[in-house]
């Protein structure tokens, strides 16, 4: 059963929070062992937490104002 997309934002941010800097590796880590095995579902869905994973971290390096 594929995660929901608010199961994806979690997961995106969990991913994230965990491994910093090194979120992309991670997600790329995984997605290449799930390609190896075969999982295609898999695949698709750290794709998506990939997505998201950018999504973040470009809202958090974003400039702040303040009016």
């Amino acid at each position: 059963m594929p995660l929901s997309d608010w199961e994806l934002w979690a997961c995106a941010n969990q991913v994230l929070t965990t491994h910093g800097h090194d979120a992309r590796r991670h997600v790329a880590e995984q997605i290449g062992a799930l390609a190896l095995a075969g999982d295609q579902e898999g695949v698709r869905t750290w794709q998506e937490i990939a997505r998201r994973i950018a999504d973040l971290a470009d809202l958090r390096d974003a400039p702040t104002s303040r009016h």
